[in-house]
């Protein structure tokens, strides 16, 4: 799971998806906000809400509807979050515990495909976002993207958050200057009565909650990736606190300036709607707006990049065991750069709504998964885990975790009559609640009852040697 290595190059990262031990441990708890809130800090949060008044839902109520949405979804991120520093390893290889070592990889399909498919749109949306803004030539865009998003994914963990960090103090005062114009009534502001004159409704208002709750959801997979460099004795309560205040804040704030946008000059492009407004405070500034979005949005693309790099050695390891190095790393993330480039520059605007679809039944594949490791590690095994064994094909958790295997596939097929998959399927279910998309739900509760009912019979101290093992190994290691 882990060896000795020497110093790493130029500053590359030299782990990929073994223990980090004590110590290279060198993450700081006061990080993890301005993380996660700069990784929802750009305009592809900001269309999240345009979704509540396309559907004729007032301001108001876009407002509410997207801070409740938020507010659930990024509980089911943050839990996540607490597991990097107690194992010291990335988010999806935990999952060895729940599905085994081989059967991890039923997950692992779904998280690397969310990786790849927001890398897509982001490139697509930045593209025409700046042509549209600029005129800049979107293959020249894409080409550019992948470049800088791929090299941060290579260096690594320290300079992804190296540069969420530069970028959160630069984001915050320009938006924090635009929303107090807004609310203020200054140069970017608009009559009130725009943003009132649509109403209330419920179907509106659950798809808007629907949206917002399932935005934050999909950033279940990454977590731990980005906490695994902080002390294990970092508080569990203090690391949650942190992702969920970063990460909740910074998505309730775009999603209220997208439905002032959409209600106020009729936003349909996030990007462009941002340098308009930005423009109307003073000359200039919608520029700076758009810059320092553009940016963030190329910060996450590399953050996909990482985490999908990590994700994609654990399954080729899942099928034969690999030396995770970082040649290994550097590798797996260039060929994500050309997964995620070839479809954006030859299919461009014609992918996104296809890739839409897709990442919509990417977070049903997605939720069931979420249900199941976030039980097993708070209710049933209680963060206590033979972490070695998690690098061992006949080692402690199997090579196919039943339990994990049965009830994420039985909440992922109790949710199938609630799809709504645009412009693909919507399921009975879903019709006759109106379009509404509450399969993620379903399959949240559905999983998690089913993986409790499956794991009746377990007893955490028949693994209390395999355990107590695993730390006596992690002790020496971690000693030098």
């Amino acid at each position: 799971m882990t060896a000795r290595r020497g110093p790493a190059l130029a500053g590359l990262e030299a782990r990929s998806i073994d223990y980090v031990p004590a110590a290279e441990r060198h993450g700081r708890i006061a990080d993890q906000g301005p993380f996660w809130f700069l990784g929802n800090f750009h305009f592809f949060t900001i269309a999240i809400g345009f979704v509540g008044p396309a559907l004729h839902l007032s301001l108001t109520w876009t407002a509410v509807a997207g801070a409740s949405g938020i507010l659930f979804g990024t509980l089911f991120q943050a839990f996540h979050a607490s597991q990097g520093a107690e194992m010291g390893l990335p988010q999806m290889i935990q999952s060895r515990a729940q599905f085994g070592y081989r059967g991890v990889i039923v997950p692992l399909i779904g998280a690397l495909f969310t990786f790849i498919a927001f890398n897509v749109v982001d490139t697509i949306l930045v593209a025409q976002g700046l042509n549209g803004v600029w005129g800049v030539d979107t293959r020249l865009t894409g080409v550019s993207l992948a470049l800088i998003a791929g090299a941060l994914a290579i260096w690594g963990h320290d300079w992804v958050h190296g540069a969420f960090k530069a970028l959160f103090w630069i984001s915050l005062p320009l938006f924090t200057l635009l929303t107090i114009d807004i609310l203020a009534g200054g140069v970017a502001g608009a009559p009130a009565a725009a943003a009132e004159a649509a109403g209330f409704g419920w179907p509106a208002f659950l798809t808007q909650f629907a949206a917002a709750a399932s935005y934050n959801i999909t950033f279940a997979p990454y977590v731990s990736d980005y906490s695994r460099y902080l002390p294990r004795t970092t508080s569990r309560a203090a690391i949650i606190a942190s992702v969920f205040a970063g990460s909740s804040l910074s998505a309730i704030w775009l999603i209220w300036l997208g439905a002032w946008l959409a209600t106020h000059i009729g936003a349909a492009d996030g990007l462009v709607a941002l340098k308009a407004a930005g423009d109307r405070v003073f000359a200039g500034f919608g520029g700076l707006l758009a810059g320092a979005s553009v940016a963030a949005l190329t910060a996450t693309m590399g953050m996909n990049a990482y985490s999908g790099a990590l994700t994609l050695i654990t399954g080729a390891d899942s099928l034969r065991p690999v030396r995770p190095t970082r040649r290994l790393r550097a590798s797996a993330t260039a060929i994500l750069v050309l997964v995620w480039l070839a479809p954006a520059l030859v299919f461009g605007g014609h992918a996104v709504d296809a890739l839409g679809a897709a990442l919509v039944a990417m977070l049903y594949l997605l939720a069931p998964w979420t249900a199941v490791n976030l039980v097993d590690y708070f209710w049933l095994r209680k963060g206590h885990y033979a972490v070695l064994d998690l690098a061992e094909p006949a080692g402690l958790y199997g090579a196919f975790g039943a339990r994990g295997l049965i009830a994420y596939f039985v909440g992922f097929l109790a949710s199938a009559p609630f799809f709504v998959i645009p412009g693909v399927w919507t399921g009975p279910a879903a019709h006759a609640l109106g379009g509404i998309d509450l399969a993620w739900l379903v399959s949240l509760t559905v999983a998690a009852l089913a993986y409790l009912a499956a794991s009746r019979g377990f007893r955490l101290e028949r693994e209390a040697p395999a355990i107590a093992a695993s730390e006596a190994a992690l002790a020496a290691i971690d000693a030098g």
